[in-house]
């Protein structure tokens, strides 16, 4: 039995197990093994199992100890970490005050001030499901309680929750770029163009739904007076700052992004006992969550590794690429054909797992036409985003129906949500028709 008919099977046994549901991290990791067992034991034509049991142990154990021992993988518990603080100092829930208080009196205000809320939240946490879950819990009950529309409510929150993926600090940018070994820094700086356009492109959608049906978004009798507007702003300087020492540090060339994930939790940590709203116990437990957060992260993550180093062994990548490039498939096709794949994968699998099981067979193909990582980075992670709002599992979608209950059944905030896919979808294809507008940040900071 030859390589690549091993890696066919393994693949197909790969879905199997994930349309099982069973964890993402002992499917790569087992498949992998018991594949590069039988690759090494088919080596020499016949079946030879001691032959094999030593070169797969070195496999794996090399591959995942190397993994592990990354620089650039310190920090996703750094961001983790500073997401978890920043919510208990009650840093990250200030920009949604801020942007509610200043746009209560416009028709669908307090909407706008959730999408802008997610949008903070994100540049501070870098997860999504976390952003959609802190804030659904916080920004819907409130809607819900002035008389939205349930499916603006709750959409406009889940939507919001996946600007994570793209504003950095992104998880997913940091293991994109430790798999395909691109700079993680340029790659925050290439999200960055393309989330605030996703942004306001969510914040026009609730414009025109709520200007071409008011009775979605009533009005509210609550005013701010001026005092109390400034004051709001003035509030949110954590957040803020924050912000500014990850991106403006990492575009002048002031920090590593690891070293800015460092230096914004230690402010984060010294601001939240600065101002009280942080304490010892709060620390703590925000040091639990970081370390059972992190941990299934590095799970996966080694098992990714097991599984790229058994499709490197298999040859697959490589007929693959072959295959392409006798169809003489032009760009167009290509990235039509990678883009239908990652929206159908994102209807049923999370993103971290889509990352890793489909980046081993996509980085090779996309080298072989010479485009840049970085782009093709920001174009799978907006698609990536993209299938956390998808039916049937959108995974953002049922952490919203998670927090209000029966007040918004699943197929309203789907209903509602796809007013908001249309917007994704634009900027998507402006991403990849464009690709200055993610990479005009990353070459201007060189």
């Amino acid at each position: 039995m030859d390589a690549s008919t091993i890696g066919m099977i393994a693949f197909a046994a790969v879905l199997i197990m994930l349309a099982l549901r069973v964890p993402i991290a002992f499917t790569l990791a087992s498949v992998a093994t018991v594949a590069t067992f039988f690759i090494f034991a088919f080596r020499t034509g016949t079946f030879m199992p001691e032959r094999a049991i030593k070169a797969t142990t070195s496999m794996v154990f090399s591959n995942s100890f190397d993994l592990i021992h990354s620089y650039d993988l310190s920090m996703i518990p750094l961001f983790v970490a500073l997401g978890h603080i920043a919510y208990r100092a009650d840093i990250t829930t200030k920009i949604y005050h801020a942007a509610k208080v200043w746009l209560t009196k416009l028709p669908g205000g307090v909407a706008m001030a959730s999408v802008m809320g997610c949008g903070g939240f994100s540049a501070i946490t870098g997860s999504s499901i976390a952003c959609a879950s802190t804030m659904g819990k916080i920004c819907t009950p409130e809607m819900l309680r002035m008389g939205y529309d349930p499916r603006l409510a709750t959409a406009s929150v889940a939507a919001g929750g996946t600007l994570g993926s793209l504003i950095p600090p992104s998880v997913l940018f940091i293991i994109y770029g430790i798999f395909t070994e691109t700079s993680i820094s340029s790659l925050f700086l290439a999200g960055v163009l393309p989330g605030l356009l996703t942004l306001a492109g969510f914040v026009l959608v609730i414009a025109v739904w709520v200007w071409r049906d008011p009775s979605v978004a009533p009005s509210t009798d609550q005013r701010y007076s001026a005092g109390e507007r400034w004051t709001a702003a003035l509030e949110s300087w954590p957040a803020l700052l924050l912000f500014v020492l990850i991106i403006g540090g990492i575009y002048g060339g002031i920090f590593t992004a690891t070293e800015a994930a460092a230096v914004c939790v230690v402010s984060a940590t010294l601001i939240g006992f600065a101002q009280k709203k942080l304490d010892w116990a709060g620390l703590w437990a925000a040091v639990k969550e970081t370390c059972v957060q992190t941990s299934a992260i590095f799970l996966i993550a080694a098992s990714a590794k097991i599984f790229v180093a058994f499709v490197a062994l298999t040859g697959v990548a490589g007929t693959i690429v072959g295959f392409v490039s006798d169809a003489q498939m032009s760009l167009v096709v290509l990235m039509l054909c990678i883009a239908l794949i990652y929206l159908l994968l994102g209807m049923f699998l999370d993103p971290i797992g889509i990352m890793v099981l489909t980046l081993p067979l996509m980085i090779p193909l996309v080298e072989s036409y010479d485009l840049n990582l970085i782009w093709f980075g920001v174009v799978v992670i907006k698609l990536l985003e993209i299938g956390l709002i998808t039916p049937p599992v959108g995974l953002n979608v049922f952490v919203i129906a998670n927090v209000v209950g029966r007040e918004a059944p699943i197929d309203k905030i789907f209903a509602g949500i796809t007013r908001f896919l249309s917007v994704d979808v634009i900027v998507l294809i402006l991403i990849m028709s464009f690709p200055m507008i993610s990479l005009l940040i990353p070459m201007a900071a060189r």
